[in-house]
């Protein structure tokens, strides 16, 4: 690198945004991910010994992938070439594997190949890859905020190791924003700024663990605030929430408010008011409430405040639990709206919470009470000398696929457990179950 080269990198370091200025540049310096980079584990030990192999780091936004690739070329003594998914070509790709192979042969000397978003490139550009990473060409290290499993070529797979990265912690980004505000080498340590500790847990909780957001708002506070009558820049809680353009919803995660709002929430999808119900909604997404969270309390209600009044509730909350996991924020929140939105409106029924409460009781107060012979399992040899199974009436045998026999044990002959409600499907599940036993009676 000669001085003209010199002079400009440093000057473009100097005008970086503030979270690549913060990135760090060995592993003792990365926040969080120590289930993956402490000093006892696979990947710190690799990178200390220069033995990387193939990896492909998987995470959400904002958790280090990127920065971890460059720790790496800041370690290795390896050639380092990155590439972005969105923007290489195939000239791109053919005229670094040949410098590649160029360095190899004639230096001995190995290329890690970083691809940020791997997840971009085409089953075609993958399989190209392959051979050279199969005999030791390039060294790949890939990037994907998807699942490697759905989005990687599985040739690619079985020649990496995983590395999944994990949301920071709140307490990670406080250390970040505090690294941010007093360093002054590479952070804006030299603006003389402070930050209120409630600013400071404001943006480590709604960063939602992406230390870049946390770290934008931080850059933006400061560079746009006057000076107060003390010299100082203060990052205050309004700073704060005008930086970031969120305003602070007083709502603890693990306080009185948090349960006040999912109770309200599910009261009012339980009371059929979906208006409530998406408001309450809103409330609990905006403060940053965990989306499985929500959606595990839309499929109970869906069984419990719905039940067979509606069957397709629970498919609906289910699938929209799945779907939540898949696409992530924020478009999670449209799939649980969705879900809120039906369940609310859907015809309620309590018949299931009240039979399987009235059969716990009873299995309490009478205990095992013997099955009806008849019923009991007749598939091995010797069944029958017991008198299991036998006189059992199979009930696709009689008309309407239905046939009236002792199924309780007798002690709890008459007794009623399931009583479905007018509401609903659950009117014909009524409707069906009288029709069946008042036709077994005429027959007798």
């Amino acid at each position: 690198m000669d001085l003209f080269e010199y002079m400009r990198e440093n000057r473009q370091e100097k005008e970086a945004p503030l979270a690549a200025r913060l990135r760090p540049r060995t592993l003792d310096e990365v926040v969080g991910q120590q289930h993956i980079i402490g000093k006892d584990k696979l990947l710190y030990r690799a990178v200390m010994a220069d033995k990387i192999s193939s990896i492909l780091f998987y995470g959400p936004p904002g958790t280090g992938k990127t920065t971890l690739a460059r720790v790496i070329a800041n370690t290795t003594s390896a050639q380092f070439v990155q590439l972005n998914a969105t923007v290489a070509g195939k000239k791109d790709m053919e005229d670094m594997v040949a410098r590649a192979k160029e360095l190899q042969g004639m230096y001995g000397r190995k290329t890690i190949l970083f691809i940020d978003e791997i997840h971009r490139f085409n089953k075609g550009q993958q399989d190209y890859l392959l051979p050279f990473v199969e005999d030791g060409t390039l060294v790949l290290i890939g990037a994907t905020t998807e699942n490697p499993y759905f989005e990687v070529n599985g040739a690619l797979l079985s020649r990496s190791v995983i590395f999944e990265l994990y949301p920071l912690s709140q307490e990670d980004i406080r250390e970040l924003i505090r690294r941010a505000v007093c360093d002054r080498e590479r952070g804006m340590g030299a603006y003389e700024a402070v930050i209120d500790k409630d600013a400071e847990a404001f943006l480590a909780d709604i960063a939602d663990g992406d230390a870049r957001r946390a770290l934008n708002a931080v850059e933006l506070g400061i560079l746009t605030t006057p000076r107060s009558g003390d010299g100082k820049i203060h990052l205050t809680l309004e700073v704060a929430q005008e930086c970031i353009q969120k305003r602070a919803v007083r709502y603890d995660k693990t306080g009185d408010n948090h349960y006040d709002t999912i109770s309200a929430f599910i009261k009012s999808m339980r009371g059929s008011d979906p208006d409530a119900a998406i408001y309450y909604l809103a409330r609990m997404l905006y403060a940053g409430e965990d989306v499985k969270f929500i959606a595990r309390r839309i499929m109970i209600c869906a069984s419990e405040d719905v039940g067979n009044a509606d069957p397709q509730a629970l498919q609906v909350a289910v699938a929209a639990s799945l779907a939540v996991e898949r696409v992530g924020m924020p478009e999670a929140q449209i799939i649980l709206a969705h879900a809120a939105a039906y369940v609310a409106g859907a015809p309620k029924s309590n018949a299931a919470v009240c039979a399987i409460s009235e059969a716990m009781a009873e299995v309490e107060a009478s205990g095992n009470l013997p099955i009806p012979p008849h019923l009991q399992d007749a598939h091995y040899k010797g069944a029958a000398k017991l008198g299991h199974g036998l006189n059992y009436k199979y009930a696709h045998d009689y008309p309407n696929h239905y046939v009236n026999q002792q199924y309780l044990p007798y002690e709890l002959t008459g007794r009623e457990f399931y009583r479905p409600s007018g509401n609903g499907y659950e009117q014909k599940i009524k409707e069906h179950m009288r029709r069946l036993k008042e036709e077994a009676r005429e027959e007798k």
